[in-house]
Formats: structure tokens, C-alpha cells, sequence
């Protein structure tokens, strides 16, 4: 009997509570910096070592951090689901707690390339030096998805928000666009169990579970949850 497609649609908000700060704080900055001046293609063109800087010491943080409760729940969900994860994170904790089926969307700290060509990736673990270039000449820069650029992931995720049989939405305010938008592809018929601290504007789909608690504790109950509702 096969299992059935839970699909989830995750952002900062599960990475939170492994020390990893949502992009955007109250002040509308990130990590005391505008976001104009370190996730923009004008940031990079205008004064391109800030940036390096600024997503070095992001790799730096995602390094040092572990997964979490909420990461380490959804890759045991795969014991009885068919589990697949779409991430606007740009964070590795998911593949670090065991997940093995992960999208991410708006690229990987851990992966560069070149400013010239956006499909050759390379591994970088450690900072990438001011000035440096990859083979073809370009500069090389953190495989991120900036504001301002389009977002190529988001095609691959549509047919897996189609094909859901379980959704869950957890650590996302769904108020960045394009992914926000994924949920408009789920099925209404589809349960939708929305795990977050406080909750986004959902009302408009139908079939939502709220669990409004931090993405570890929300996890855990949402794990109790399907186990007595499916297996």
C-alpha cells in the first residue's frame, strides 16, 4: 500500500528556535542591515564584499546551529508518509535531521556559484574570499535567491502543492511572494495543518487545522495528530 504525499511548505520560522533569525525583524532589518544593502542584485553590483560578508557570516551561523525538534519530526514523518518539503530556507537543517526529500526554493548557503552563470554549483562550507571567481571569470556568490530575482524553484514545487494529500504550513508568515502564493495550488478537499506562533491570514482556504505554538511544540502535536488520523 503506498503512502500518502505530505507536503510541507516551511519557512524561518522552524529554523528559529536553532538560533537562526527570520529574515526580516520588527525594525525591517536583517541582522542590522537594510535588506537593500545585502540581498539585492544592486547591493552586489554596488559594493559586492558587504554582501560576500553579510552571507558569510550566515554560512558561519547555519554551521554552528543544529536541527530542531521541528526538523527532526517532519523527517521521522517519513516513516509513515511520503513526505516531500519545500523550504524558503536557505539553511541545511532539514537534510541535517534526516529529511530526504527537500526543495529548496530560494537557494542554499551552503552551494556558490557564479555571478555569470546560475546553474554550475560548487560546495563552500567555509567564507568565499573578496574578489573570488569561478572558473568562467565570474565573481563567485552564495547560491541565494535574492529580493528582486526571479525565483526558478517555484515551477518544480507547484505539482508537489498539487499532489498533496496532507499539507502543512510551519514557520511562515506567507508574506513573501512567490512562495507564499504555493498554497493556492493545494486541493480544498486537502487538509491543511497550519503550525505557527501566530498564525497567518489563512481564512480564505478551507480544511485548516491551526496549532498555534512554536515549531517545535507544534510539531510534535501535529505528529500525534496525523499518526491517529491515518495510520
Amino acid at each position: 500500500m503506498s503512502k500518502l504525499k505530505l507536503v510541507a511548505l516551511t519557512g524561518a520560522g522552524i529554523s528559529a528556535e536553532s538560533g537562526l533569525r527570520t529574515f526580516r525583524d520588527s525594525d525591517g532589518l536583517w541582522e542590522g542591515n537594510r535588506i537593500e544593502d545585502v540581498a539585492t542584485p544592486r547591493a552586489w553590483r554596488r559594493d559586492p564584499n558587504l554582501v560576500q560578508d553579510f552571507y558569510n557570516m550566515r554560512r558561519r551561523d547555519v554551521m554552528a546551529a543544529s536541527p530542531n525538534a521541528a526538523h527532526t519530526v517532519l523527517a521521522q514523518l517519513q516513516e509513515h508518509f511520503d513526505v516531500h518539503i519545500v523550504t524558503q530556507n536557505i539553511d541545511d537543517l532539514h537534510e541535517r535531521a534526516g529529511a530526504k526529500n527537500v526543495l529548496h526554493l530560494h537557494g542554499e548557503i551552503l552551494k556558490m556559484r557564479s555571478d555569470r552563470d546560475e546553474h554550475i554549483l560548487y560546495p563552500i562550507h567555509t567564507d568565499i574570499e573578496h574578489g573570488a571567481k569561478a572558473p568562467d571569470g565570474g565573481l563567485l556568490r552564495p547560491h541565494v535567491v535574492w529580493f528582486e530575482e526571479p525565483v526558478p524553484m517555484i515551477e518544480h514545487a507547484i505539482p508537489f502543492m498539487e499532489e498533496a494529500n496532507i499539507f502543512v504550513l510551519v514557520g511562515t508568515s506567507l508574506a513573501v511572494y512567490p512562495a507564499a502564493g504555493l498554497v493556492d495550488y493545494v486541493r480544498d478537499d486537502v487538509s491543511k495543518y497550519v503550525v505557527d506562533k501566530r498564525i497567518p491570514e489563512v481564512k480564505r482556504y478551507r480544511n485548516v487545522i491551526p496549532i498555534e505554538h512554536l515549531a517545535t511544540i507544534g510539531m510534535e502535536l501535529l505528529r500525534d495528530m496525523l499518526i491517529s488520523e491515518y495510520c
